[in-house]
C-alpha cells in the first residue's frame, strides 16, 4: 500500500468516528445539494447547518464529518466555500484584533465601561446575569437620572442571540452611544433621554460570539455541552412562550442549530433577559439578528395574526419608511410566521404573548448570502446602523406618548 493510500485511510478512519457535530472545525466547507424532499429529509436526520435554499439549490455548512456522512448516503453534493467568502476584505489592524472592526466581548465590555465614565449623568451599565463560561451579560441603561427608577416609558433593544450574526451587537451599541454623545447637541436625542429609560443589551450570547470569532465563524448557539458531542442551545428558540410548541419552528434534537433546549429558559443567557424584564416595565422590544432584511413581528410560532396585528403592522411600515429614507435600502417587514418562517420559543413571541407590547425582530441586511450574509463588510457597519438608527428613534417616541404611568406593573421594582 502507498504511503498516500496510508494517510488517507488513517485521516479518514480518525474522522469517522468523530461525534457527528464534533469541537473540530478546522475544515469547514459550505456545499449546495439538489433541492429534493427526499434529500432534505435524510439531510435534517443529520441535523446539518442548513443556511438556505436557492435556484432548486439546498445551501449547508458542513465539517468533514458531515461531508463522510454525506458519502456513506451518496447525496451528492457541490462544494461552493469560494462564492460564499466575504466580498470585500482589508487588512485588519492590531488594534483592531482578530475580528477587525466588530466587537469581541472584552472590547465590548471596555466600551460599554467608558461610556459611563464619559456620560455618568446619562449612561449605567449592569451585569443582568452570568453565561454558561461565567462571561458577564451587561445591560446599558441610558436616561438624564440614570441612578433613578422613574415613572417614564421604558423600552429595551437587544443583540447577539445568535452568535455568528456580529453586525447584530455593532447596532444597539451604536444606539447606546449616539444617544449619550448627541445628548447635548441634539434637542430632539435630549428629549427621548429626559422622557425615557432605554435599555439596550448588545451582546445576549458572550460565550458563541467568541467561540464565532476564535474557532467557527458559523457558529450560532451558546456553549452548553449536551453531551454525546453535542453542544449549543439556540437562544432564540429557548424562551418560555409556547416553548416547543412543535418540531418545526425549533428542535428537540440537541445536534440541530434551532435546538430548543431541554426546558424554557434552561439557558442563563435568557433567563438573563427574562429577570430584567420582570424588574422593568418595557413597552415595547426590537430583537437585532441578520441576515434578510426584514422587520418581523408575532407570531412566529404560527401564521395565524395577533388580536395587535393592526398596530404591529402600523409600527413596522412607519419604521420601514423611516429606514429607507437614510440610504434607501428596503427592508420587508411582515408577520415573522408568514413572512420568513415558522419559529417557536423566540424572543419578540414571548415578550408579546406574556407582556403584550409591540415586539419587533430586524433581520439586518443583506438581502442573502450572495451579498454577505452573515460577513457584512466593516464598512458597512456604520450605514446600516445609521438606517436602523430612526426607527429606534421612532419606538422610543411612540413608547413615550402611548405611556401611561397607572399601566405600570405592581412588581416593578428600582434595578
Amino acid at each position: 500500500m502507498s504511503v498516500k493510500k496510508i494517510i488517507f485511510f488513517l485521516l479518514f478512519f480518525s474522522f469517522i468516528f468523530l461525534p457527528l457535530k464534533s469541537e473540530s472545525y478546522s475544515e469547514i466547507e459550505i456545499i449546495s445539494v439538489e433541492k429534493n424532499q427526499k434529500i432534505i429529509n435524510r439531510l435534517k436526520q443529520m441535523e446539518v447547518d442548513f443556511l438556505m435554499e436557492w435556484k432548486n439549490r439546498v445551501y449547508i455548512v458542513c465539517n468533514i464529518a458531515d461531508l463522510l456522512r454525506l458519502q456513506e448516503e451518496k447525496i451528492s453534493y457541490i462544494i461552493e466555500t469560494p462564492d460564499f467568502y466575504p466580498h470585500k476584505q482589508r487588512v485588519l489592524s492590531l488594534q483592531q484584533g482578530i475580528n477587525g472592526a466588530y466587537h469581541s466581548y472584552l472590547e465590548l465590555e471596555a466600551d460599554l465601561m467608558a461610556l459611563e465614565e464619559s456620560y455618568p449623568h446619562l449612561a449605567k451599565v449592569f451585569d443582568i446575569g452570568d453565561s454558561l463560561e461565567e462571561r458577564n451579560i451587561y445591560a446599558l441603561k441610558i436616561s438624564d437620572n440614570v441612578l433613578l427608577d422613574e415613572e417614564e416609558a421604558e423600552v429595551i433593544f437587544v443583540g447577539c442571540h445568535h452568535a455568528r450574526e456580529w453586525i447584530s451587537v455593532e447596532v444597539p451599541y451604536l444606539v447606546g452611544k449616539y444617544l449619550v454623545e448627541n445628548y447635548e447637541r441634539i434637542p430632539e436625542v435630549k428629549s427621548l433621554v429626559d422622557r425615557s429609560e432605554i435599555w439596550i443589551v448588545p451582546l445576549v450570547n458572550p460565550d458563541g460570539l467568541e467561540y464565532s470569532i476564535h474557532v467557527y465563524r458559523y457558529w450560532r448557539k451558546n456553549r452548553r455541552n449536551n453531551g454525546y458531542g453535542s453542544y449549543g442551545v439556540d437562544l432564540n428558540r429557548n424562551y418560555g412562550y409556547n416553548w416547543g410548541y412543535d418540531d418545526y419552528g425549533s428542535s428537540s434534537n440537541p445536534f440541530s442549530e434551532v435546538y430548543r433546549g431541554h426546558a424554557s429558559f434552561s439557558e442563563p443567557e435568557t433567563q438573563a433577559i427574562r429577570d430584567l424584564f420582570l424588574q422593568k416595565d418595557f413597552q415595547a422590544i426590537i430583537s437585532f439578528h441578520s441576515y434578510s432584511q426584514v422587520i418581523l413581528y408575532p407570531w412566529g410560532y404560527t401564521k395565524e395574526p395577533t388580536a395587535k396585528d393592526e398596530l404591529l403592522e402600523e409600527l413596522a411600515s412607519e419604521m420601514y419608511e423611516v429606514m429607507e429614507a437614510v440610504n434607501g435600502r428596503k427592508y420587508e417587514y411582515g408577520q415573522a410566521g408568514s413572512l420568513l418562517y415558522l419559529t417557536n420559543g423566540d424572543t419578540t413571541d414571548w415578550a408579546f404573548g406574556i407582556y403584550g407590547v409591540p415586539s419587533f425582530t430586524i433581520e439586518l441586511p443583506p438581502v442573502d448570502i450572495f451579498r454577505g450574509g452573515f460577513f457584512n463588510a466593516e464598512e458597512d457597519i456604520s450605514s446600516i446602523f445609521g438606517e436602523n438608527l430612526p426607527a429606534v428613534l421612532y419606538l422610543i417616541e411612540w413608547c413615550i406618548q402611548n405611556f401611561k404611568p397607572e399601566d405600570i406593573s405592581q412588581f416593578s421594582s428600582p434595578f
